[in-house]
């Protein structure tokens, strides 16, 4: 698709959105299905990193939010499985070159990139997985969150979605990550490249990521950075009830070159007494 048909696609809408009305024009509806469909090939996306940072691409999920007005409700038959819902299953897997292992299940308009493997798992609309991916069994994959190359989404990962408002960051998780089993990710964070999280890290937009290497803590919120050996932690707050234990999240170490490789991940995780 070329950047003057994207243009004209974001024009259609942004006009839509703010003039609901043109959910009846034949050209608008048509505009939207042609969004939906580009995401779905991967040549737009929610958001991309650009000059370094992420940008939302805000047109994009108002594009999603759009289709659900005007799609229909359909039952769906896949083998014993029954489906009522107004959006499809992603097709054309084989061609793609994407693994999806029964009953795992990839949403129309999700993208996952050529060597991509989805175990008995869910990715949603808008999210995008990268080549080398393996999204483990029962690891969800929010809509619109962004799922880098070679990343490891352990068994019950929740990677939350963000559709509203269409401004909201998603969760963005960078190439060559590690997460382990239930943890879970909301609230727009990001998990730079090559960082580790051990099993159970829960991180928000407001949890407290402590780096704790050097002799005074360093507080971080919303950002893993680059190449961080993270598990689950708690530090104590005072109430007026009294002092209770409150979670947060320990950057405890940096992950090295000698682990770079999937196969080598396990040393990492041995190396800091990590349960994956």
């Amino acid at each position: 698709m070329t950047t003057d048909h994207i243009e004209v696609l974001i024009q259609r809408v942004e006009a839509a959105w703010d003039n609901r009305a043109l959910l009846q024009d034949d050209d608008t509806i048509g505009s939207i299905r042609m969004a939906m469909a580009a995401l779905d090939r991967g040549e737009i996306r929610a958001a991309e990193k650009l000059y370094g940072s992420w940008q939302t691409n805000t047109w994009v999920k108002k594009a999603i939010l759009l289709y659900f007005s005007i799609a229909q409700m359909e039952h769906v038959e896949v083998g014993p499985f029954d489906f009522y819902d107004k959006i499809p299953l992603k097709r054309g897997l084989e061609r793609a070159g994407v693994r999806v292992v029964p009953p795992g299940v990839a949403r129309y308009g999700s993208f996952l990139e050529k060597g991509a493997i989805l175990m008995p798992g869910y990715v949603n609309i808008g999210a995008y997985v990268g080549s080398g991916t393996l999204v483990d069994t029962w690891a969800t994959v929010g809509s619109c969150a962004q799922i880098g190359r070679n990343v490891h989404l352990s068994g019950g990962v929740g990677i939350g979605g963000v559709l509203e408002p269409a401004a909201a960051s998603p969760v963005i998780v960078e190439d060559d990550c590690f997460i382990g089993s239930r943890c879970v990710l909301v609230e727009g964070v990001v998990i730079e490249e090559g960082a580790v999280l051990g099993a159970n890290v829960v991180i928000t937009s407001s949890t407290p990521i402590l780096d704790v290497t050097g002799p005074a803590e360093k507080v971080i919120k919303g950002r893993v950075p680059a190449r961080s050996v993270v598990v689950p932690g708690t530090r104590p707050k005072q109430f007026p009830a009294g002092t209770y234990q409150l979670p947060c999240a320990l950057i405890i170490g940096q992950r090295s070159a000698s682990t770079d490789r999937k196969t080598s991940l396990t040393e990492v995780l041995r190396q800091f007494s990590i349960p994956a």
